[in-house]
This record gives structure tokens, C-alpha cells and sequence, in this order.
């Protein structure tokens, strides 16, 4: 049910900080400031990050995450981060997303073994 390899070789780390929250595949982007005198200046954009409480369902309790907008629009697309979360791959998940991934999964297998046994 779970993979063998570890999960950090799984995911990769180019955007460090894109690893702590769920960040949808965005990273910090390069170019150039170019003003009506045309001398161009190197410098950064940043995704759009939010600190949000997202409520899971399976868990049964609120989850304080970093969330890009984009990852914000994809939850709601999928109806809730349970769904976002065991569908998404995991290169776009990060550190932090396939953590709650486990977790997640990890609950809905002790659910189903409760459940089995009820009957």
C-alpha cells in the first residue's frame, strides 16, 4: 500500500520553501526590471502564499499549511484536501504534502480495518 522508497527520495528540492506547504509545482521565478531607460536589472518573483486552516475530514481536525492560490483552486476542484491529497502527484506534493498524505492514509486503513470488523 505504501512505497518502499523513502519519501524524501521521492521528492525533490529545488524551491526549499516550496516543500514546507502545499505549492502546487509553483517556485520563485527569475527575469529582469526593465524601466523606460532599458538597463536591466535581475530580480525575483515569489508565488502567491497564504497561510490557511484547511479542515480534513478523515483526520477529523484542522491543518495549518502554506498554500499558494493555485493549490488553493486545485482543492476546491477536488472538494476537499483529503481528495486533493491522495490524487495529486506526489513531485507536486512536497515534503509537507506527502507527510499529511501518510497520515491521511494511514487513518482511513485503521477506519477500514474498524469497519471490517464491526460486522
Amino acid at each position: 500500500m505504501f512505497p518502499s522508497i523513502p519519501l524524501f527520495a521521492v521528492v525533490s528540492a529545488p524551491f526549499k520553501r516550496s516543500q514546507l506547504g502545499l505549492f502546487q509545482g509553483k517556485m520563485k521565478q527569475y527575469g529582469n526590471s526593465v524601466p523606460n531607460s532599458k538597463h536591466k536589472t535581475r530580480r525575483t518573483w515569489l508565488p502567491n502564499v497564504h497561510n490557511q486552516r484547511l479542515f480534513s475530514d478523515t483526520l477529523g481536525q484542522f491543518v495549518r499549511l502554506k498554500v499558494t492560490a493555485r493549490a488553493l483552486k486545485t482543492i476546491k476542484k477536488h472538494g476537499n484536501i483529503d481528495k486533493y491529497l491522495l490524487n495529486t502527484k506526489p513531485d507536486l506534493l512536497g515534503w509537507e504534502g506527502m507527510r499529511l498524505r501518510v497520515l491521511i492514509r494511514g487513518k482511513q486503513a485503521a477506519a477500514g480495518e474498524v469497519a471490517q470488523a464491526a460486522p
